[in-house]
């Protein structure tokens, strides 16, 4: 079996015990160098691979990409998301879409938690004019006795949510698609998104990116904030209406937001949001640990080893 991973840049196979698994399952080629963000390239890479092994969210599996691949059967994709992928066009030709859900879960929810501190009690700022020879001290929000709302209730929402009851918080859920239990088991109070926004000191997202969840923080539904409350996103960029969210930051709508996503990958020198005081950003970066990385690796072979195991 032709097997090619496009996007090892930077590296993460290349080297590991992973990798040495995924070579015994056939002709396996590594691409370590910059380019499968470029569709043409992609394009030209994965030519003639039965197995895609895609480690990148910036490689983008278009209908154009899958058209252009007759060979192609399955794409394994490293981590939770598959938003790069056209799952519609993988459906239409038959080609299988296995990912790594879960594998990040705790080490999201600790930058979740991390971001929720950071922004609460303005950590950047007083390390920054501290080393600077201020004494930059201030009114601080302590997260003890807060409401967070969780948007999403998957494997990093409900770590997340039984994070925040050790630290004394109320801890309100919604889930997609509604509660099956998983509040109660958490010990949240499961609610509709509009109460939780309404009620919550820290909302904190935890959805998929799909066609139903872009831009599901609205201007309307960052409108139902607190005025003191403060938005977390470890998911993705997309999920919230980007202008929206900068107006109320930059006019005091909601207190200021804890970001490890964005709208555009890698954050532009010129975005607006960096501009922001109120913001502690982190370049998407929650999932990446020594432990993450050897489970994801791991499981993202594994569902190669059972693709080729699998009869045709």
């Amino acid at each position: 079996m032709k097997i090619v991973v496009p996007d090892d840049y930077p590296l993460l196979l290349s080297g590991t015990p992973a990798e040495t698994r995924l070579r015994a399952l056939g002709d396996v080629t590594i691409y370590t160098e910059r380019g499968a963000n470029e569709e043409d390239e992609l394009i030209r890479r994965i030519a003639g691979a039965e197995a895609v092994v895609g480690l990148r969210a910036y490689s983008r599996f278009s209908k154009r990409v899958i058209d252009a691949s007759p060979l192609l059967r399955m794409i394994s994709i490293w981590g939770t998301g598959t938003d790069n992928v056209d799952l519609d066009a993988c459906r239409a030709r038959g080609v299988l879409v296995t990912n790594t859900p879960g594998v990040n879960a705790n080490s999201v929810a600790e930058q979740t938690i991390a971001l929720m501190l950071a922004v609460a009690r303005q950590i950047p700022a007083m390390d920054r004019g501290t080393r600077e020879g201020q004494w930059p001290r201030a009114m601080l929000v302590q997260l003890e006795g807060k409401t967070l709302g969780v948007v999403g209730l998957g494997a990093i929402g409900s770590r997340v949510a039984t994070i925040a009851k050790a630290f004394g918080m109320k801890v309100l859920a919604t889930a997609w698609r509604g509660d099956d239990g998983r509040a109660a088991e958490v010990g949240a109070t499961f609610v509709d998104l509009d109460t939780l926004l309404g009620k919550s000191d820290f909302v904190s997202i935890h959805l998929r990116l799909n066609d139903g969840t872009r831009g599901v923080l609205s201007r309307e539904k960052i409108g139902l904030m607190k005025s003191s409350a403060f938005l977390i996103n470890t998911a993705r960029g997309a999920i919230v209406d980007r202008d929206a969210l900068i107006d109320a930051l930059e006019n005091g709508r909601i207190a200021g937001a804890g970001l490890d996503v964005f709208h555009d990958e890698p954050v532009r020198a010129d975005d607006e949001i960096v501009t922001l005081a109120n913001v502690v950003l982190t370049p998407h970066n929650a999932g990446t640990t020594e432990e993450v990385i050897a489970l994801g690796l791991s499981r993202t072979v594994e569902n190669v080893e059972r693709f080729v195991a699998s009869p045709s």
